[in-house]
């Protein structure tokens, strides 16, 4: 084998010399190489990094249990109310739906873990357990960034359906939800429906998605099943699951986004149980505190969705923001909110339950570097904590306000260096380099350049940004002194022009046009066909 990497590295750099060894040497490194020896790659085991130790774990699920039990939930709708009593919560004289510890505890002793958040492809299937971690998109931006013009424009339709064609060919963003609302579809049905249709159309990754209100969800379903070739089929491979926000915080029940949980759980769709409430408005300031809320009101949820159906696949989404305190605005770039994050994913590992969260959100409006540091920052920490589903983490600015295709593009290399801090070091006996060393220094040319290690490990164990620049400042001259903005630019308008994705067919998509007619907004003319 060394003997064959020799003849290949000599056969290299002989081309290399001739037509340029940079060049070559670039080319080798594009390579493909198989999933499972790649550098970067979705599932990386993470929980290196633990803001709480295991006394401040306890103490906080105490004070969970706590605020359960003797504080609850308001709000509640009758079929919430009959199944979370029906389970052993009471429904008492002020209007509130308390949790028991024990109906608490059993709950989350009984419920769904270690499950599949599936892809339309398999190749993309994700496995939801542990501290594996994978990077996502999420959120509701109203505005799309035009980077050229520097300026904030009300997002489409069409946006949400380029974001999932970008985001199909992105290795190091895992799954896709929907990051924008299309502001040129007013009606909820139409909005809801077209949302997931564009999503599914430009991906084959996971899709997580929302609803209005719980009648949205039927026709959903039914464009499901015809993509999935079946109900039985989809039921058994559920490619789509619901971002469900059913607690306005503090410690209330959304009325409409419980009508969805319920027909969504009936459905089969996997549940992110979604609480998000802002440290200083809608949570408490200290941080500690904003995290035992938002686990009490995840933890009610998981009840919730166990009352209507036991070991139905639910995310814990504990999922708080963060107040600049000076404004009241969100700081979804900051320290805390990383800390926040953080903390939210050692609570489900505490529980063992399957944890998602937030990070990625920058305050920043453009691509520039404040947006570096802040989605650098809070990524790599949710990378570091092992959480297992990091939503907002690419194309997101102004604190969830703005998207910016070019930005997946970019942070697709962020997250790469991200999941490579993840991934850690391996100290093997091979590793450790002690007969390479002295190979090298004893017998060998006194440098690591061509050896059989280095030739063998340079694509399995270093990642490689695409866009990132890595130029030496006489070769960025000489190619006309390119950022890395401008190749994201090119890279988008280049993927835009030539990526129409075909897993679902066309003549599934002809039965679905033909059955809902013209509930379809996004023309079949913008999608390559």
């Amino acid at each position: 084998m060394s003997g064959t990497l020799d003849i290949q590295a000599q056969a290299t750099e002989r081309v290399g010399r001739r037509s340029g060894g940079r060049e070559a040497r670039r080319a080798l490194r594009a390579a493909p190489l198989a999933e499972d020896i790649r550098p970067v790659r979705a599932g990386l085991e993470g929980g290196r990094y633990k803001p709480l130790d295991e006394n401040d774990l306890s103490r906080i699920h105490e004070a969970v249990l706590t605020v359960l039990e003797t504080v609850g939930f308001a709000n509640a709708i009758p079929s919430c109310i009959e199944a979370l009593t029906g389970a052993g919560a009471s429904h008492d004289a002020d209007g509130r739906i308390r949790f028991p510890r024990r109906l608490v505890l059993d709950t989350i002793r009984n419920a769904a873990r270690n499950f599949t958040l599936c892809g339309q492809d398999p190749k993309h299937d994700m496995v939801i357990q542990g501290k594996r971690v994978h990077f996502g998109t999420a959120g509701a931006a109203v505005h799309l960034i035009d980077v050229e013009k520097r300026e904030y424009r009300e997002s489409l339709l069409q946006d949400i359906y380029d974001a999932a064609r970008l985001v199909d060919g992105l290795d190091n963003i895992h799954f896709f939800q929907r990051p924008m609302v299309p502001r040129d579809i007013p009606d909820p049905l139409a909005m809801d429906f077209n949302t997931l249709y564009a999503c599914l159309m430009g991906t084959s990754k996971h899709v997580g998605t929302s609803f209005t209100v719980r009648e949205n969800v039927a026709p959903a379903l039914e464009m499901l099943h015809a993509i999935a070739g079946g109900e039985a089929n989809f039921r058994a491979r559920p490619f789509v699951s619901n971002s469900n926000c059913f607690v306005v915080p503090p410690m209330k029940f959304a009325e409409d986004a419980c009508g969805v949980l319920e027909a969504c759980v009936a459905g089969g769709i996997p549940i992110l149980l979604l609480s998000a409430g802002q440290a200083g408005a809608t949570a408490p300031a200290a941080i500690a505190g904003a995290v035992v809320q938002a686990v009490a009101e995840v933890l009610a949820g998981l009840v919730y969705v166990n009352a209507l159906k036991p070991g139905h696949p639910a995310i814990f989404g504990a999922w708080p923001f963060v107040s600049d305190l000076r404004t009241g605005a969100m700081s979804g770039g900051s320290a805390e909110q990383a800390l926040l994050t953080a903390a939210c994913a050692q609570m489900a590992q505490y529980y063992d339950l399957p944890g998602g969260s937030a990070a990625g959100m920058a305050d920043s409006k453009l691509p520039d570097i404040q947006s570096g540091y802040e989605k650098g920052i809070t990524n790599v920490m949710a990378g570091l904590s092992g959480l297992n589903l990091v939503y907002e983490s690419a194309g997101m600015h102004a604190s969830l306000l703005g998207f910016c295709l070019e930005s997946l593009i970019i942070d697709n290399d962020m997250l790469g260096h991200c999941l490579r801090c993840v991934r850690g070091i391996a100290v093997t006996d091979a590793a450790l380099s002690i007969d390479t060393i002295a190979e090298v220094c004893m017998s060998g040319p006194g440098h690591y350049l061509g050896n059989e290690q280095t030739l063998r490990l340079m694509q399995t164990e270093y990642f490689y940004p695409a866009v990132g620049d890595r130029l030496s400042p006489k070769e960025w001259n000489e190619k006309g002194k390119p950022d890395i903005l401008m190749r994201a630019i090119a890279e988008k308008k280049r993927v835009l022009a030539t990526r129409f994705p075909r897993h679902v067919p066309k003549s599934t998509d002809d039965r679905l046009r033909a059955r809902f007619g013209d509930l379809i907004a996004l023309p079949r003319a913008t999608m390559g066909g």
